[in-house]
């Protein structure tokens, strides 16, 4: 077995040694079986259609770590239900950076410098082993525009000299954190550090299969972040879309270089990350390398629908749903690519957050979702997925308040950052379930 400094110089390797990583498509050889694949604005796989309902789970790493805040027989479990459930694509965190930002997870795959956290990272092949067993596709990203898992921000915090905001501090209201956040682009000692560790982990031999990461087909794609975007409004958008290309194209091309058999993503929000501008969206997704358009989908967050009055504004949040998913399709049609809607989520009714609250509007907003991203697939439109946002399973909030606390092992899918019942599915909202099941039903008849 290669221990971790020869797995990081052989990734190393690869990312610079002129045709190292091109050998598995070389012309005249057998492209290898299981990956997920795009042809014009569909998905493949192994030659058939790939359309799926699928889920965001990014905690599972954690639970597969051999730690005392790993849970292994709980994440299979929970990987056991969402099988149960028709869900066969999951979103996973595969980075976290060990931060100062207020509320950031604990603990993290690194730290400034290049010596990763081992046991972390034997949760994430852990989580990927089980996940291959299932026959569930793994959507893996690899940083983040927000501060819960440290992301960009801790990136610059490691490269100027200690300087960081939180996001909502009253003192820096919105948008300073996003605008701030937009240096990273521009920080080539802040990239350095976030392409060595894509190099470590898009490298990365499984400990557990013995399985390169860059040969696995459970990891369908590999995404840039979580939600990056260029800044916060739309003028230092423009301002800052120049480099924010140039950070995107970048980066998946050294994606592509160490790993021509899976796809890459963005992560990106879509239009309301991007200054609500379909230009910009467009821009976003265009090159070569980035294999697919994702959007999300927060109409609590957005103003669509006032949480302290959800009954009078729900079809107004359900209207703007429907448009939003229009206008993406539209983008996605016009770059002959797929789209995804991979974030989207819901409060429970009264915005409460326990597990006893009715799910009535959340199920109807679902059933939204998944009639418009059905509906379009059937015509043979660009939508080949959905991931809703989030699977909390059997875990529940450690305290009263439902507030996240530093050393919390509950995992819960909505992060720290957010209250613990928020968004989040548990294993008991049988009626969200159902029509999770039905939907994967609907979808994978469109793949025979």
């Amino acid at each position: 077995m290669l221990n971790r400094r020869q797995i990081l110089a052989a990734s190393a390797a690869a990312a610079v040694l002129p045709g190292a990583a091109a050998c598995a498509t070389m012309p005249g050889a057998a492209r290898p079986t299981g990956f997920v694949r795009r042809d014009g604005a569909s998905f493949t796989l192994d030659g058939k259609p790939y359309r799926y309902a699928g889920a965001n789970a990014w905690y599972l790493p954690w639970l597969g770590a051999a730690a005392d805040y790993g849970d292994n027989a709980r994440l299979g479990r929970e990987l056991d239900r969402l099988k149960a459930d028709g869900v066969t694509n999951i979103r996973v965190s595969a980075s976290a950076e060990l931060s100062p930002l207020t509320n950031s997870v604990r603990p993290a795959f690194r730290d400034r410098g290049t010596d990763y956290n081992e046991t972390l990272l034997v949760g994430l092949d852990r989580t990927l082993a089980e996940m291959g067993r299932r026959d569930i596709k793994a959507v893996l990203y690899l940083t983040n525009f927000w501060e819960w898992s440290g992301g960009m921000m801790t990136y610059l915090h490691w490269v100027n000299g200690g300087r960081y905001i939180n996001m909502n501090d009253p003192a820096h209201p919105w948008p300073e954190f996003a605008d701030m956040n937009a240096d990273f682009y521009r920080s080539p000692e802040a990239v350095a550090l976030y392409h060595h560790y894509i190099r470590a982990v898009v490298g990365r031999t499984n400990t557990i299969t013995g399985l390169a990461y860059r040969d696995d087909p459970t990891i369908m794609s590999w995404q840039l972040a979580n939600e990056p975007r260029a800044a916060g409004g739309l003028e230092k958008v423009r301002q800052n879309q120049p480099a924010f290309l140039t950070w995107v194209n970048g980066t998946a091309r050294l994606i592509k270089s160490i790993a021509p058999n899976q796809l890459v993503s963005t992560g990106s929000e879509g239009l309301k990350g991007s200054g609500e501008s379909a230009e910009i969206v467009a821009d976003t997704h265009r090159s070569a390398d980035i294999d697919y358009v994702t959007t999300h989908i927060w109409p609590g967050n957005w103003g669509w629908l006032d949480r302290q009055n959800m009954a009078a504004t729900h079809a107004n949040a359900k209207a703007q749903t429907a448009d939003y998913i229009a206008r993406h399709v539209d983008i996605a049609r016009g770059l002959n690519k797929p789209l995804v809607i991979e974030e989207f989520g819901y409060p429970r009714d009264g915005d409460l957050y326990d597990p006893s609250v009715p799910t009535t509007m959340r199920d109807d907003f679902y059933e939204t979702i998944y009639k418009a991203a059905l509906d379009d697939a059937r015509a043979g439109g660009p939508v080949a997925g959905t991931n809703f946002w989030a699977w909390n399973g059997e875990g529940r909030a450690a305290h009263p308040d439902h507030r996240f606390k530093s050393g919390d092992t509950a995992w819960l899918g909505d992060p720290p950052h957010e209250p613990q019942g928020w968004y989040g599915v548990f294993d008991t909202d049988a009626s969200t379930r159902a029509r999770v099941r039905t939907h994967a039903a609907a979808m994978r008849a469109l793949t025979v």
